[in-house]
């Protein structure tokens, strides 16, 4: 089995590049080799490699920059996927595509499910679900897989960020009143390997079906809480100056996109097509700290 994986370097593509490696011949880009903004080049090297599979983990993910950026977010996060998925449908080859809870306005009190009324807030949620959409239109075998809150210890997110300012300050502002689960890059990747595992078989007996999961850490809490678990977990391992955490309400965090109070999302889809128990955030957080201390 070929598989073509879009977006090698970044926080999720780098831990596919490694567990994707024993699946099958892995053909793994990043954007200097495809320039997603070349949507008539990205459809000829696809065409060139000809891949059972497509990955695709490249995003426009600034979702502040995205408010001024639109045509840019939109040209990543929706042209070039519609691209994608034509060509997936011509030659026949499954694309999987990893989307966001930032399709929601966050209004509902418990976790969405996959079918639930979307509705964005920001140009970044309204480029991803344009992605999902086209997906969904072009005919081709598919899995959309949406996750939320990514962290690593490789690249720019949220735990990278807590770690430096806590060497930096001896108090932190912290919005409180937004929650979701905190998903570990590699929990994302070992899980879409499972998952390719079995759609590999769904398929060859002729009993895929192509859907939309949600696949987040199971557990929730809110930014604040995961900034406070940040430091308790990295204090053994280095000196912080951070003394104190204060809740703040996103009204006292003003970005240039809004975002949902509410993000977190109901796996239970996923555990019951393909098997799969999500860890907790906790559990994730812990592991990716280790590794990275």
């Amino acid at each position: 089995m070929k598989i073509l994986l879009l977006g090698k370097n970044g926080q999720v593509g780098w831990e596919l590049a490694r567990t994707l490696l024993p699946l099958g011949e892995v053909v793994a880009m990043d954007r200097q080799q495809v320039d997603f903004t070349n949507v008539e080049a990205l459809r000829e090297m696809i065409q060139s490699i000809h891949p059972d599979m497509i990955v695709n983990a490249v995003a426009y993910t600034a979702v502040d920059k995205a408010e001024s950026e639109r045509e840019t977010a939109f040209l990543c996060n929706a042209i070039a996927v519609d691209a994608i998925a034509q060509e997936a449908k011509k030659i026949g080859t499954l694309f999987i595509h990893y989307s966001t809870d930032y399709i929601f306005d966050g209004t509902k009190n418990t976790p969405y499910l996959e079918d639930d009324l979307v509705n964005p807030l920001n140009v970044y949620g309204e480029s991803k679900l344009a992605g999902e959409q086209a997906i969904i239109a072009s005919g081709a075998d598919y899995l959309i897989l949406r996750t939320t809150w990514v962290f690593a210890s490789r690249g720019q997110n949220f735990l990278k960020s807590i770690l430096r300012l806590a060497a930096e300050r001896e108090a932190l502002n912290i919005v409180a009143d937004q929650i979701g689960a905190p998903t570990w890059a590699r929990v994302i990747a070992q899980t879409t390997a499972h998952i390719v595992q079995e759609v590999k078989q769904e398929r060859a007996a002729k009993k895929f079906v192509s859907g939309v999961f949600h696949l987040t850490s199971s557990g929730d809490t809110s930014w604040h809480g995961f900034a406070q678990k940040i430091v308790e977990f990295a204090s053994p391992h280095c000196k912080l100056k951070t003394q104190v955490i204060s809740p703040i309400p996103t009204s006292q965090y003003p970005t240039p996109a809004k975002r949902p109070l509410n993000s977190r999302l109901c796996t239970e889809k996923l555990t019951q097509r393909f098997g799969i128990v999500m860890p907790t955030w906790e559990v994730s957080l812990k592991l990716c700290m280790e590794e990275l201390f």
